[in-house]
């Protein structure tokens, strides 16, 4: 039998691995995927009794991407009371802070809680440093905004990471004058596009086609804000979604009902316990052979319950005959 102290030792390393594989979605993958890592590895701290307040920070990093405002802001201020000693904890409920502001653009408030220390968070200063150009720039703070560039420029050269390079062209045309900014814009978008990053894709669509508004080339404008929702809307980045919306009724496009229909479609963790569930495992047995907690099986359940609209794992096996592969977000 294992010790306290010995099951505690344990856990450092998934816990490192969910908290690596967190920031890899939320680079280059899906929101809904880096929230099930986070979920799993608040579940592996609570069972020894150690809540991780740098679990709920990156939980509240992808609530502001989805705009829930009330819910970000009301755990943010407990975050901060809570965490003053744990500079990084901050850091990240800050960042989320910012997400919101910007997908709600009120771009002054953004700007106001941009930080430079960007070269100590090496998971997601990149992304930290294009929000503070976009934020900046649009405030009319533009020598902030070349500080941020200066790093984004710095970073993206060591590692000539295309997401890195791709966030920093798009930095670059929020910059650039009118001459030189639509060259900027389409490399981020194709850099962006080339490493899968959707979300930054999106974003980067969404500023082009602000700009391109901006510019009174309406339909150019509506192609790229039309592309930027769509990403949006199906990634569940509801804030940004909405500032996209906002943008395409400007250029005259009318108004459409949401389409939710991507919602319904399952994460991989969420097929695979559904397809366990659905073959008669009970949820302590599928937590077993998942090496995941009961609670944590329970909380994707639900889920897959909402996303697939019934009730209880009786209608799983036929609606899961139903579909044709179970789709993957």
């Amino acid at each position: 039998m294992c010790s306290d102290e010995s099951r505690a030792g344990i856990l450092p390393v998934p816990n490192e691995a969910l908290s690596y594989l967190y920031r890899r979605e939320l680079r280059v993958g899906s929101l809904d995927t880096a929230e099930d890592f986070v979920t799993e590895e608040r579940e592996l701290q609570s069972a020894i009794g150690r809540p991780s307040r740098g679990c709920e920070a990156r939980e509240l990093i992808v609530l502001a991407w989805r705009g829930r405002d009330g819910a970000v802001r009301v755990k943010a201020a407990e975050l901060e009371a809570r965490a003053q000693q744990l500079g990084f904890v901050v850091r990240l409920t800050v960042h989320a802070l910012m997400v919101l502001e910007l997908g709600r653009g009120n771009y002054q408030v953004a700007s106001s809680l941009a930080r430079e220390d960007w070269e100590h968070d090496l998971a997601l200063g990149a992304l930290r440093a294009a929000d503070a150009v976009e934020a900046h720039v649009r405030s009319g703070n533009r020598a902030p905004a070349l500080a941020a560039v200066a790093h984004l420029e710095q970073r993206a050269s060591a590692n000539e990471s295309l997401l890195d390079l791709g966030l920093l062209s798009r930095s670059e045309a929020l910059l650039a004058d009118d001459k030189r900014a639509e060259a900027h814009h389409r490399e981020s978008i194709g850099k962006l596009d080339a490493c899968g990053a959707r979300l930054h894709l999106a974003r980067s669509e969404l500023v082009y086609g602000e700009w391109l508004r901006r510019q009174k080339r309406r339909r150019d404008a509506r192609e790229q804000l039309e592309a930027a929702r769509d990403i949006l809307e199906s990634m569940g980045a509801d804030g940004f979604a909405e500032r996209a919306r906002v943008e395409l009724l400007a250029t005259g496009a009318h108004a459409r009902k949401r389409v939710d229909g991507t919602r319904h479609e399952l994460t991989p963790q969420e097929s695979q316990i559904a397809r366990l569930a659905a073959g008669g495992l009970t949820n302590p047995e599928v937590a077993g052979r998942l090496f995941i907690s009961v609670s944590t099986v329970d909380y994707h359940l639900r889920k897959v319950y909402r996303k697939l609209d019934i009730k209880s794992r009786h209608e799983l096996g036929s609606v899961l005959a139903g579909r044709v592969g179970v789709q993957h977000r």
